[in-house]
């Protein structure tokens, strides 16, 4: 067992908390850094007043009533004065509802804006309480900002962790391109009140699963010029700098054709920017440990290349590196919390454009493990890169688990929608539950999809290669895409089917073959390698402004990934 994250983080985090910490842009020898202040915060005691935060957030339930610290905290008469107005104002008790009430306990030293936000009816589980804090918090902290409070106190409700988490992920802004002028001032955030932790889930955690999300976001949103791979390797190195345990290691494009991976190498020759394969270790569980494996796409920008996208909305393929965004921020979150596990990310990065020297569909390449793939569509680029980073991630470290996640495919947009599920592609139950559960305690969820051998004959049709980087069939897209990254897992591709219907399973006849489909055993049962592809294409950006949501890229699923790095370390 591991130390408790609220000593671990208690002992990391300073006095302060300023909020949107300054996250700034400058160019330097055409290379830009983000900018990271230190992460300060402190907690509301009897040394501080309530009267020097120019804003209050409190819980309140459908009842009107107020949340459980804030009922010891807040005397009766103010309590009977908020339930009225809420009264009078005709509000329905739903979550995240605002209201905010001026001047109504300046005797008492109240701040002078106070933002009453619905929690709905009471918590059940610490999934409900976590997301209630989270929406309120957010809410709350939102609208008060937009009335220009800048110091703010947030009663904990239901949750420290979900409080921290839903006020620092709503009050992210993507504007420091903008001139100084332009940008919105930092918002500084406080504690009113604490709560036992469960679960070890506190305002600290709380601060780094959001702090985590929102570079990922910061990466996600910035424009193709100023996130190239290069500087997607400095901001990643700036951010995990000061970390212990962490090893980083930027590989170039020499290191790569040693390696052959002429898969990878094929998507980036039509750009003048240099690929790179970025490597990232943390040490935090006992040497020789199986570690826990991330792999992430990062094309920094996605044109397409010869197969040419159409230009409405190509701005947006500066967010195809969302992946290895979010695997990158995620291992921030698990080497901030120390979690005893070992863990190692990979990125391969490029840009895939179109010029002479351009990868041409028809090309034949050969990947690292030897296959030839022919690229029938230089659109889709991600198969390419990822072939090489799965394989070469999981031949070399031989982690006990690997999960991928990409910017893959519209197919999982079409039977997912946009932004509520990522889709999961696994051959491990195990892996699949504890992912479930993961999105479930973060409010970023998985839908499992099918990992079938039955779909790997649309990607082997080629004349000339091994495999097809894209089938001709307009259905199927992203089953077909997973079960050719399984083929890349290093003890998965020359086995039997992984398949199996997910639909229906009876666990006594679960090694049965049935017609049309083909079941095997769960990886954990054959001691295999757990395996998870991640299409997060539907939730990789929004248009939603509200509550945690900020349009723009979301930075998701990283929150999730941290939580399942979790909950493998609380299981050893």
């Amino acid at each position: 067992m591991f130390r408790s994250l609220t000593n671990i983080c208690q002992k990391n985090l300073k006095s302060s908390y300023y909020l949107r910490r300054q996250i700034l842009f400058f160019n330097h020898i055409n290379h830009n850094h983000i900018n990271h202040n230190h992460i300060n915060h402190y907690r509301f005691n009897s040394t501080n007043k309530l009267s020097d935060f120019d804003g209050l957030v409190l819980g309140t339930y459908k009842d009107g009533s107020l949340s459980e610290i804030a009922s010891k905290e807040i005397s009766n008469n103010i309590q009977q004065t908020i339930k009225q107005q809420l009264q009078c104002a005709g509000v329905k008790g739903k979550l995240g509802e605002v209201r905010v009430l001026y001047g109504i306990g300046k005797e008492e030293g109240l701040p002078s804006k106070i933002a009453i936000v619905s929690l709905g009816t009471k918590s059940e589980n610490l999934k409900d309480s976590l997301n209630k804090a989270r929406v309120a918090a957010a809410a709350g902290v939102r609208t008060l900002c937009d009335q220009g409070a800048k110091n703010i106190a947030i009663d904990v409700m239901t949750s420290e962790h979900g409080v921290s988490e839903g006020a620092t992920l709503g009050l992210y802004k993507p504007d420091k391109l903008k001139s100084i002028q332009n940008q919105e001032e930092p918002v500084k955030i406080s504690p009113f009140g604490s709560l036992n932790s469960i679960q070890d889930f506190t305002w600290e955690t709380g601060l780094i699963y959001a702090d985590a999300q929102n570079f990922a976001r910061t990466l996600g949103n910035s424009p193709a010029n100023h996130m190239t791979p290069t500087i997607f390797t400095e901001n990643v190195k700036s951010f995990l700098k000061d970390l212990p345990k962490v090893e980083i290691i930027v590989r170039d494009e020499k290191w790569a054709k040693e390696k052959k991976m002429g898969s990878f190498l094929s998507v980036g020759r039509g750009s003048n920017e240099p690929s790179k394969f970025l490597e990232i270790h943390y040490k935090g569980g006992k040497e020789g440990d199986k570690p826990l494996a991330l792999v992430g796409k990062g094309v920094t920008f996605d044109s397409g290349g010869i197969s040419i996208k159409p230009s409405k909305h190509m701005s947006e393929m500066k967010i195809d590196m969302g992946g290895g965004a979010a695997v990158s921020a995620a291992f921030y979150g698990i080497a901030k919390l120390e979690l005893p596990i070992n863990v190692v990310v990979t990125v391969p990065l490029c840009e895939n454009l179109f010029s002479g020297h351009a990868t041409k569909p028809g090309d034949v390449v050969i990947a690292m493990n030897g296959k030839s793939i022919e690229v029938d569509d230089t659109d889709a680029e991600g198969r390419l890169i990822l072939a090489d980073a799965l394989y070469y991630t999981s031949s070399t470290f031989k982690p006990h688990s690997l999960i991928d996640i990409a910017t893959l495919t519209y197919s999982i947009m079409a039977g997912l929608g946009t932004d509520k599920y990522s889709g999961v592609f696994s051959n491990s139950d195990k892996l699949w539950e504890e992912l479930f559960k993961a999105g479930k305690i973060t409010n970023d969820h998985f839908w499992r999809m099918p990992l079938d051998d039955f779909y790997l004959k649309a990607m082997t049709k080629s004349d000339v290669a091994d495999y097809i980087n894209c089938s001709d069939s307009d259905y199927g897209y992203a089953c077909n895409a997973a079960i050719f990254f399984k083929e890349f897992v290093y003890g998965l591709s020359d086995e039997g089917t992984v398949g199996k219907d997910i639909t229906f399973i009876d666990k006594e006849k679960k090694g049965d073959v049935t017609k049309g489909n083909i079941i095997d055993k769960d990886a954990d049962e054959i001691n295999k390698i757990r395996y998870a592809h991640i299409d997060m294409a539907g939730i990789m950006n929004t248009s939603e402004d509200s509550c945690c949501d900020v349009k723009g890229a979301t930075g998701r699923p990283t929150r999730s990934i941290i939580e399942i790095a979790r909950r493998i370390a609380v299981s050893k």
